[in-house]
This record gives C-alpha cells, structure tokens and sequence, in this order.
C-alpha cells in the first residue's frame, strides 16, 4: 500500500510541474447549468380528460347490474343482469360521452331496483345524459327515459358540466347557471338543482321532473 501511494504522488507531481502542457485532444467542459437551463418546451393545451374503461358490479334486492363500457369513440354500455325471474340477457347502449358513475336505487320503492348510468360529453361543455333501466317486476328490464334539457323547462341558463346523484329517492341533477346561450355565456354563480321522480310510461318508465331549485 505505501508503494502505490508513492508512485500516484510521483505521477502527481510530474503532472503539476507540466502545467503549460495540455493533452493533445482535451474534453471540452460543460457547465453544469447547462442542462438545467435549457428551456422547457411549451405545454400543450389542456383537452377534456377521458376516464378509463369503466367495469362496476352493483346490487339491490337480490338483483344485480353489471356495468361496463370501454370510454372510447362511439362509445357504448353494456348492463348485463342477474337474478331476474324471465330475462338476464344483456343491454347494450350507444353512449353520448363517457361513463363516469353508476348507481342502484329503488326511487319508486316497489321492490324492483334500477340502474342508472351517468354519462358525460367529452368536449369542453362536459354535458351529461343518464342511460337507465328498471328490473320490471323483478322479470326482466325495461328502459327508463330522461327528457333531453331541449324540452326542460328549466334548461334557460343550462350550458352543460351538470352531475347526477340519487338523493333521498330521487334522482338530482345539478348544473352552473349561465347569463345567456353561446359563446357569450358566463357563469352567473349559481347553481341549479332538478328533481325527478319514477313514473310508469306507456312503453317502460319515465322521470318526471317533480322540483326545481337555484341557490
């Protein structure tokens, strides 16, 4: 170990009494600031976020829903049953948007569950729809129909970014209200609540607007 230590102290030395030579092909020096100051690139605008592919199991008095859908373009739903005493086959739904929740609930309290989709647009107004069914009678399922905001009569300042949640046996769907229509509108802040109750319908169920509330 000394002998090593002389010999790297000898090299040293000679190399120091050298000064005014340089190697033949030295490595240039790179500041180390020079990576860290580089400019970052621009970011890039911000787009919609899409959810993953959505796969949730649900289940209400002794019936369940599963519920999938792969969030893609032309999108759809698949609501696939079990326990109903005549029919178990699977629903599947186009989807304007992307699934984003589902619930089970029982608003009519007739001992026959249903499922409730909740959907969301993909563009920047992120407007939601509700693809739903009943298990009619608890032997198979039957569609249920949510009017389009078009023909609400509180649609005046909807302009979308709406979420749907079952409370207290209802189905509530809360929205911004806006000044005006278009490209002109802005948020007034606040905020519009509607409440829909379940109905029987000619050809399977409705929701009914039953309230209408802002705050």
């Amino acid at each position: 170990m000394k002998f090593r230590y002389c010999v790297l102290l000898s090299g040293v030395a000679l190399l120091s009494g050298c000064g005014a030579k340089t190697p033949s092909n030295p490595s240039p020096s790179v500041p180390e600031a020079t990576v860290s100051e580089q400019p970052s690139p621009a970011a890039a605008p911000a787009t919609p976020s899409v959810p993953a592919g959505f796969d949730r199991q649900l289940e209400l008095n002794g019936i369940e829903f599963h519920v999938t859908s792969p969030n893609v373009a032309a999108n759809t739903v698949v609501v696939a049953p079990a326990g109903l005493e005549i029919d178990n086959s699977p629903f599947t739904w186009d989807a304007d948007g992307a699934v984003t929740g589902a619930e089970v609930a029982d608003l009519d309290a007739d001992g026959s569950p249903e499922i409730y989709v909740y959907v969301t647009s993909t563009d920047a107004a992120a407007r939601g729809s509700v693809i739903a069914f009943s298990a009619n009678k608890r032997k198979s399922l039957s569609s249920i129909y949510l009017p389009p905001m078009a023909e609400t009569p509180a649609a005046q300042g909807y302009q979308g970014h709406d979420e749907f949640a079952i409370v207290e046996g209802s189905l509530v769907r809360r929205f911004p209200i806006y000044t005006v229509e278009g490209a002109a509108a802005s948020p007034t802040g606040k905020t519009r609540q509607l409440q829909y109750r379940l109905v029987p319908g000619e050809a399977g169920w409705l929701l009914v607007l039953d309230r209408t509330t802002d705050f």
